[in-house]
């Protein structure tokens, strides 16, 4: 199976040093990018096959995926639609706001094609992802997704309408979490422990509570109650929390980056 990448930013090179370090072989996995640098380092980290252009890519491909920037979508792929037609891959978009229809537009229609929503932690093999497909992607070209993006993370196929709440959360949380994370190391500072110390501890304290949030089984309400003793210096802080509007703010993040999403 060779994977094709036009396209080598961020969360491209994140999926090819995922599939590399899940054992895909350097030569089955033809990148092509504007930047020369990027290929060299890829080339250096994972043995890729460097393309000289996007035809050699979807030439040599089973599948490629789209990794340019959403903003030059259209006028990236558009004018490959030809060479997609003739040669028939599985096409597979990571870019958000663009729905199977517009990707099938601009691809060329009657393409298997698939609409992915990755997140930051695939750069660390912890990512989420979500998938759809058009009529046209069999349950063989689901497995291709699926083995994809596994190698850097969790993935799940979801119906396309649900994909700006999934977004909002998966794709914009990470974002919450840091800022959450960092809030957490001030309050540290503010108490007296150095930044690099309170960062430290308030991030191996949230991977933690996630570990135990995801092994356990248990409700997230119910492990609250577990930290919670009664006149105890967790239930203070939480009743902090609260009394500031730490849940309405949280829910009102992911709202206004739905509603933003809806949009694009």
């Amino acid at each position: 199976m060779k994977i094709g990448f036009i396209g080598a930013g961020n969360m491209a090179g994140a999926i090819i040093r995922g599939m590399a370090a899940d054992g895909a072989r350097g030569g089955d996995l033809l990148v092509y990018d504007l930047d020369a640098a990027k290929l060299a380092a890829l080339f250096e980290d994972c043995g890729i096959r460097v393309c000289a252009d996007a035809e050699e890519v979807i030439a040599g491909s089973d599948a490629v995926v789209l990794g340019m920037k959403p903003q030059g979508f259209e006028t990236s792929v558009r004018p490959l639609s030809h060479l997609f037609l003739e040669y028939r891959p599985l096409v597979i978009s990571i870019n958000a706001g663009k729905t199977l229809a517009v990707i099938e537009d601009c691809a060329g229609a009657g393409l298997p094609v698939a609409r992915v929503m990755p997140n930051l932690g695939a750069r660390v093999g912890e990512g989420m992802a979500a998938f759809c497909c058009n009529q046209e992607a069999d349950e063989e070209a689901k497995a291709v997704v699926r083995m994809i993006f596994e190698s850097v993370g969790m993935v799940l196929e979801l119906e396309e309408k649900l994909f700006s709440a999934f977004s909002a959360i998966a794709g914009c949380s990470p974002a919450f979490a840091l800022l959450y994370i960092d809030a957490l190391a001030n309050a540290g500072v503010k108490a007296g422990l150095p930044k690099d110390i309170g960062l430290k501890v308030a991030a191996q304290t949230v991977l933690g509570t996630v570990r135990l949030l995801q092994e356990s089984g248990d409700h997230p309400r119910a492990l609250i109650d577990q930290v919670c003793s009664p006149g105890g210096t967790t239930i203070e802080g939480m009743a902090a929390l609260l009394d500031h509007g730490f849940e309405a703010a949280v829910q009102a993040a992911v709202t206004a980056s739905y509603e933003k999403d809806k949009k694009m």
